[in-house]
């Protein structure tokens, strides 16, 4: 297999990934019957407009609502609002598009049905700090625990304490209104409470374990937010009005729809997981050492084949450079390689954005290691400063989608062509 062959099958396999979790196709089939008064649409997250579009598409009834996406990941609906915000970091168009979600949920009855739609960037992207608390303090804390390398789980964990919305506060709104929740799942394990901060479901984590968090993490925060979230009135709900809430897409989804593509191009697919968290550099350390004996004929299965792998890693930032987890991982990936001979690998968000870059991943081959010391950039050098991004723009090896309109998390792929020789077997 060329390498053109082997980066047209990898993106091929990307692209069967991202369609398994088109919003217009896995929302439809599960939208509840319509209610006896009112419908209220609510939602956020990277995929909230294109869900938005996909309810107006097939709802049978007047509707209305507003949904908050990402800039840049909005589609225009005919009776659901759709504002644009900040993500990662929360700004004050995701803070005034929540005040008014919180508005539309005042006064309504049991005869009527809230339909709240979430994806992965959601936490983001409803921004209601708790009271006594600015949109500066959630900002900054928040841009510390991305800095500190600290997983979803823990930075949601926080933003719930320090949220008037997360944490199923937003159901408590919407009762005596029945409650359905339509989520796109970008967390690994698929938790409910997980997904966009669980707003419209009981929260298992406590203020003490953000407080913990924030102290192992090192992170220096205000008297007033240490004095807020050592007050009961943080606490986040533990039990909330019934409420409905179904998981339409899922990182797991994804996968299997890559493994039948790779199927029917002749590779065998092992799926390596859907929840795969730790850091970049030690998840593609890992992965390289598994390539390596496949590629030797030393594993179960033999090339051609491809390894699979979603879940969401971490990068601790200590360099300058430029680069989501997804470029940081595959340069670690390509370090420790070493240009192997035969290993081709893709990795990329689902989302089309790769941390806060324009590229969803990048591609790796065995001759890039040798491509970018020709071009005078030492790899090591270059992942020591995070600057995984740099690496791949100047090799022309950027997977750019732009916003994908959906998410179930990270999309990683290893193709082994090697076969075993006589001597690896020896």
């Amino acid at each position: 297999m060329t390498n053109q062959q082997a980066r047209e099958a990898l993106r091929a396999l990307f692209d069967a990934a991202v369609a398994a979790a088109s919003p217009a196709l896995c929302v439809p089939p599960h939208l509840p019957p319509p209610p006896k008064g009112r419908t209220i649409v609510i939602g956020a997250g990277k995929a909230a407009a294109a869900m938005a579009a996909a309810v107006e598409a097939h709802w049978d009834g007047p509707l209305d609502g507003l949904v908050v996406t990402r800039y840049g990941h909005g589609i225009a609906c005919r009776r659901i609002l759709v504002v644009e915000a900040a993500h990662p970091v929360a700004d004050e168009a995701g803070m005034a598009a929540t005040a008014a979600m919180m508005d539309m949920l005042r006064g309504l009855t049991a005869d009527d049905l809230v339909l709240c739609l979430l994806s992965g960037g959601g936490s983001a992207l409803l921004a209601a700090p708790a009271p006594g608390l600015t949109l500066a303090d959630k900002q900054e804390i928040t841009r510390a625990l991305l800095r500190s390398g600290a997983p979803i789980d823990e930075i949601n964990c926080v933003r719930k304490h320090l949220s008037a919305v997360k944490g199923g506060r937003l159901a408590q709104m919407a009762a005596p209104a029945r409650m359905v929740t339509l989520a796109i799942s970008d967390v690994p394990g698929d938790d409910v409470s997980v997904i966009a901060s669980g707003p419209t479901t009981p929260d298992h984590t406590t203020r003490m374990m953000a407080l913990a968090i924030l102290d192992r993490r090192q992170i220096t925060i205000p008297d007033h937010v240490r004095a807020w979230l050592e007050d009961v009135r943080s606490e986040t709900p533990k039990q909330v009005p019934p409420s409905e809430t179904v998981i339409v897409a899922r990182p797991r989804d994804a996968l299997e729809a890559a493994a039948r593509e790779a199927r029917r191009r002749g590779l065998s697919p092992v799926v390596l997981g859907d929840a795969i968290e730790g850091e970049a550099c030690v998840v593609a350390a890992e992965q390289a050492g598994l390539a390596l004996e496949v590629a030797a004929g030393r594993f179960a299965i033999s090339a051609p084949c491809v390894l699979l792998s979603g879940g969401e890693t971490t990068v601790t930032v200590r360099g300058r450079g430029r680069g989501g987890r997804n470029a940081e991982y595959l340069l670690a990936l390509a370090v420790a390689l070493q240009g192997e001979a035969g290993i081709h690998a893709l990795a990329a968000d689902t989302d089309g954005i790769d941390g806060s870059e324009h590229n969803a991943g990048a591609l790796l081959s065995p001759d890039s290691l040798a491509r970018a010391t020709a071009l005078g950039l030492n790899p090591a050098w270059r992942l020591a400063d995070n600057d995984g991004f740099g690496v791949f723009e100047a090799l022309d090896d950027l997977v750019i989608t732009g916003p994908t309109l959906t998410n179930v998390n990270d999309f990683r792929a290893i193709l082994i062509d090697a076969p075993p020789s006589s001597e690896h077997l020896a």
